[in-house]
Formats: C-alpha cells, structure tokens, sequence
C-alpha cells in the first residue's frame, strides 16, 4: 500500500511565512508555535490513505446480505438457487406462507404460468390469477443474479383489475341508462311524425307528455353523472367552510318535499355547525328525503332526525316506513345504477345513482354511512358528520 506524497510546497509556504512575521517584529515563541501546527496538519494530510474496504474473494454479495436487503420490502421477493427457495422476505411469507423456504419453488407457486416461468430458465415475466386469494392477480418477475441465483418479484395488480372492471362497468351502465329514454323519445318522435295528419290530438298529448317525461329523466341522469364525476374529483379536498347543518338539514329538506311536505316529522335537538360544502351537504339531504318520500308508504311519515353523539359528532337520521329491503341489497344500495326493483325506480324517476353520490360526499366529509332496514317496516339511513372545532 503506497503512502500519498508529503506536501512539501505547503510546507515551505509556512515556514516562509513564520519567517516573515518574525522579520515584522511580531512574538517569536507563538510564531512557532503554528509553524509546529501547521506543520503537523500538513503530515497528516501527507500521510497513508485509509484502507480501502475489503471486497469478497468471490466478488459478489452474500446470500445473507441479500436477504437482510430484501427482509422489509414492501413488494413480495424469494430468491431461488437450483429451483429451491434459499431466501423468502416478510412480504412474500405472509402471501405464499412460511412454510417455502427450503422448498421447490414450482411447488410454492403450484400456477402453471409461473411453474412454466421457472422451468423455462431464463428471465421474464408473467401474469398468475388467484395465487393466494380466488380473485387476486399477480405479475411475476424473473431476473437472473450471480451464482446461479434467481430473484423472483411479485407485484399485485388485483386493484389495477378492479378499477379497470369498475370503469367498464359503469360505461356500461351508463351507456343502457342513457340509451333506454333515448329510445323512448326517438320512438314516440317517429310516430308523431308518421301519423302527424290523423292521429288524435289526446294520443298526440299523451306521446307528447312521455317525450317530456323520458326528456326529464335523461337530464336528471345527466345531472347526477355529472355531480358525482365532481364529488370524485373533489374527495381529497377537506372543505373548510362552517355551516349551520340545522339550517341546511332544515332548508334542504322541504325543498326536496316540495308539496309532500306534510308528510315531514321533523325532529332536531340543538344547533350543530360542521366543516363542509353547502352544495354537497344539500344534495345530500335532498337525495335521502326524496328517496324516503318515494319509497316509504304515502300514507305514512318520514321522520328527519338530527341529534349529537357526544361532544364532537351530529347524527342525521332519515327514516321511511315502508316496504323495507331485503338484507341481500343492503351491502350493494350505494353501487352505481344498482336498483332492488328496478322497474319501480325507473317509474318514479330515479338514476340509480342518488345513494353513490350521498356515499362519496359523506367520504369526503370524513362522515360514516350506516343504513338499516327491515322487510314490511321500512328503512333508516345514519349519517355521522365531525363537528368543527
């Protein structure tokens, strides 16, 4: 190991200048004093370089380097040698058990596509359906390491697949609620048109009256599509403004009734203000008294019910008493476009959509949802809001 060579230039620049100063007159005895210190820094910097480190006879990393290396990350890993796995991090034991280490890999995996990955011996990638759960997907990645070790990789794309199944199915959904008045009105128009000169002016109206109706619909759909495309868009934003709730729950609630008012039981205990936006929060309300109102008996009351649950939350409750749901529907009621009967809801005007909106604003308002419901008696939906401070 060879020494850096001693800086002799920097050595004379010092000794030159302790000589200038003692030629000024300046103290001799400190003067030499850091002519000795200079000079001891400048042998320092002259002296040997620290050794460098060690690297491994083999030239590679260890098997046990590689696996502290591995241990926590996030992704699943097991590194395999002569088809058996020698290394398996947390991750990957929790998914494929604890029990692979020291096995065939081809056995841990058991899926064809990645038996034949490993049989095929060379790096690659493939796609494995239900490696641990029924329905989840897997992409899995090969790449080849020194020593006749292989790294295998698995990245979960089960929620890549569902976004894109729920993306196609709700164009889908979309596309038959759309097209179903759009018949209606291109049919009834091109009947009006051929029989314009002897059709009876009360079947006229009446096709006339269906035209509006099915045009109504249409842009309700419309409407509710475009209000839930913002309340996604918008469901990371906390709101900041403070609002009333007593006065919004109150104001939204009889202009949802309109003229059905007196079927109303209001019931509210205190005043309670919330962080919210007041467009959101009536739609809201709105959505669940007209859904009450529409779908409880027109002979009985909906009971709009707004109390506090301890010192930092308010409960609303809007409850009908009517047929009920059947506790089958309960878990899918705030699905897009999902219908109990759905002939019923086309009848009355409904998009399918009211409760999927009421779910994504009660989100963003970091709220709860809970909704209650028995066959013959009728249906309760909770909303819990945080108080602002």
């Amino acid at each position: 190991m060879t020494s850096r060579p001693f800086p002799w230039s920097g050595f004379a620049l010092a000794l030159a200048t302790a000589t200038g100063l003692i030629i000024l007159g300046l103290p001799t005895l400190p003067i030499l004093l850091m002519l000795l210190v200079w000079a001891g820094s400048l042998w320092l910097v002259g002296g040997p370089p620290p050794p460098p480190v060690e690297k491994r006879k083999n030239g590679g990393i260890s098997r046990e380097n590689i696996g502290d290396l591995l241990e926590h990350s996030e992704s699943p890993v097991i590194v395999i040698e002569n088809g058996r796995v020698v290394i398996a991090n947390l991750a990957s034991r929790r998914l494929l058990g604890s029990h692979i280490l020291g096995q065939d890999a081809r056995m841990a995996l058991r899926q064809p596509e990645a038996v034949s990955l490993l049989e095929s011996g060379e790096d690659g990638v493939a796609i494995v359906r239900g490696l641990a759960r029924r329905k989840d997907i897997w992409r899995i990645n090969r790449q080849s390491l020194e020593g006749g070790l292989s790294i295998i990789e698995f990245v979960n794309k089960t929620a890549e697949a569902d976004i894109s199944r729920a993306h196609t199915d709700f164009v889908a959904n979309a596309s038959h609620e759309l097209r179903t008045p759009l018949a209606s009105i291109l049919g009834y128009v091109e009947t009006l048109r051929e029989d314009i000169d002897d059709l009876d002016p009360k079947m006229g109206d009446k096709f006339l009256a269906t035209i509006q109706r099915e045009g109504l619909r249409l842009q309700q759909l419309i409407s509710d599509l475009m209000s839930l495309s913002r309340i996604e868009a918008e469901k990371h934003d906390l709101p900041d403004h403070i609002l009333d709730f007593g006065k919004l729950v109150d104001r939204a609630t009889r202009d949802a009734a309109g003229d059905r008012a007196v079927r109303l039981d209001m019931d509210s205990h205190g005043d309670f203000s919330v962080g919210g936006d007041e467009q959101q929060l009536e739609q809201m309300v709105r959505n669940l008294v007209d859904n009450a109102l529409k779908y409880g008996s027109e002979d009985q009351p909906v009971t709009v019910r707004l109390q506090p649950q301890g010192d930092k939350r308010v409960v609303l409750s809007v409850q009908d008493r009517g047929d009920g749901i059947a506790p089958e529907h309960l878990p899918h009621l705030t699905r897009r476009f999902y219908r109990t009967d759905p002939g019923r809801s086309r009848a009355s005007g409904g998009t399918g959509l009211g409760l999927a909106i009421v779910k994504h604003i009660v989100e963003r308002h970091r709220g709860k949802l809970a909704i209650d419901s028995t066959l013959g008696e009728g249906t309760k939906v909770k909303i819990t809001l945080p108080l602002a401070e």
